[in-house]
């Protein structure tokens, strides 16, 4: 089964895609100056629902960007339910080639998804920066180690993956300023991992005889393989830094 497919099933109980919090993403918006008025771009949005809350809580307009046509369309149905078409955009296509005017946004944020960019985040907010006024805010959400004595066989398995001290300097190097940090909780992380397993299990008892069935399963097991053995050692930032 596509991997894509995979995660519209995985996701199916999830609005907003990451281990996070309304309140923590409300609370980025507002750290960032959103207000009425104010544009903003997401980079892989996925179902609009970091869009969604700033437009309610601030009045904002906005574009989202998500290569996942399935979530593109499930943004842009609750995007006409709320009442804010013309208000927020739904692009579908990768975030990271799509189109964007210099200078053109107030606020620019990638929660979770800097990996969409080859450089991870160096490149990301080197691309994010381009696309905001010179006096624009970036959030951004960003994995990170809670430790520096990182076990070899997970510092291996994720190589990309810095401690939050690399990621600070990291940003200085590209002439940004860290003025705020939300951390995802583990509470947040086991809410998220286990809305997906919970997402993927009930399509299994929903699909008994389906084809691909043992590729759900795989999936299924892979990511409780995964995420079981790390937690202890990995919390992620998804929301972030407004930088």
């Amino acid at each position: 089964m596509d991997f894509f497919d995979l995660v519209n099933i995985s996701e199916r109980y999830l609005e907003l895609v990451n281990p996070t919090t309304p309140e923590k993403i409300l609370t980025a918006g507002r750290v960032a100056g959103m207000k009425k008025g104010s544009r903003v771009i997401d980079f892989g949005s996925g179902f609009g629902e970091g869009l969604l809350l700033w437009a309610r809580e601030f009045g904002i307009s906005g574009l989202g960007i998500d290569i996942r046509p399935a979530a593109c369309e499930r943004a842009r149905q609750k995007i006409k339910a709320q009442g804010l078409n013309g208000q927020i955009e739904i692009a579908c296509g990768k975030a990271a080639e799509y189109p964007v005017e210099p200078q053109s946004y107030d606020v620019a944020a990638c929660v979770g998804a800097t990996f969409i960019w080859k450089g991870g985040f160096k490149e990301a907010v080197r691309a994010m920066r381009r696309v905001i006024t010179p006096v624009g805010r970036l959030i951004v959400g960003e994995v990170h180690w809670l430790r520096s004595d990182v076990p070899p066989e997970y510092a291996q398995r994720e190589p990309s993956i810095r401690t939050e001290d690399e990621i600070l300097h990291m940003a200085r190097e590209e002439g940004l300023e860290l003025t705020y940090v939300l951390h995802s909780s583990h509470d947040d992380w086991d809410h998220y991992e286990s809305e997906n397993w919970h997402g993927l299990s009930d399509w299994l008892d929903e699909n008994p005889t389906h084809p691909q069935r043992e590729d759900v399963i795989r999936h299924l097991h892979e990511t409780q393989e995964e995420y079981v053995p790390v937690r202890p050692r990995m919390l992620p930032p998804p929301v972030p830094w407004a930088i």
